[in-house]
């Protein structure tokens, strides 16, 4: 962990307009989550922006909900979302994506920071860091194969 945040990345054959609409349609975030925890939107499917809120379904052991709010927003280039639950009670973490057109595609960081959550001393002990990172680079093989052409 640096501080307090949690990041991967990775290159994908992809335009960055082709990615950003697929992270801003929440409806398709649980076709690329890689830690198997979010389960469906909860409530209308509308194209994200600044200040949008959606409910998601999740699930890790129990179900639950979350409700994430929209933070920060530049059409393909980056996008990051502030999770919550319970009514405000739990939560406060963003999860942000940067896209950069690189040569052959566009370079993805997905960034996990904890530094406004309310539960952050206990997040950043034993394997929580390292098994978001590693779900995240799921994530990010999850995005690549679906915006990614075949060849």
């Amino acid at each position: 962990m640096d501080g307090n945040t949690v990041s991967a990345e990775r290159v994908i054959a992809a335009p960055a307009p082709r990615i950003f609409a697929l992270l801003s349609d929440a409806a398709a975030h649980p076709s690329f989550d890689g830690s198997g925890t979010v389960r469906a939107l909860r409530g209308t499917s509308e194209p994200l922006r600044l200040g949008s809120r959606f409910g998601m379904s999740m699930k890790q052991g129990l179900p639950y909900t979350t409700v994430n709010t929209v933070v920060m927003f530049e059409p393909d280039e980056v996008i990051a979302w502030q999770t919550t639950g319970l009514g405000g009670l739990i939560g406060g973490r963003i999860w942000k994506y940067e896209l950069v057109p690189v040569e052959g595609g566009t370079h993805v960081r997905e960034t996990w920071d904890i530094g406004q959550d309310k539960q952050r001393v206990f997040l950043r002990r034993g394997q929580m860091p390292r098994s978001t990172r590693k779900a995240m680079q799921a994530t990010l093989d999850r995005i690549a194969g679906l915006v990614e052409s075949p060849a």
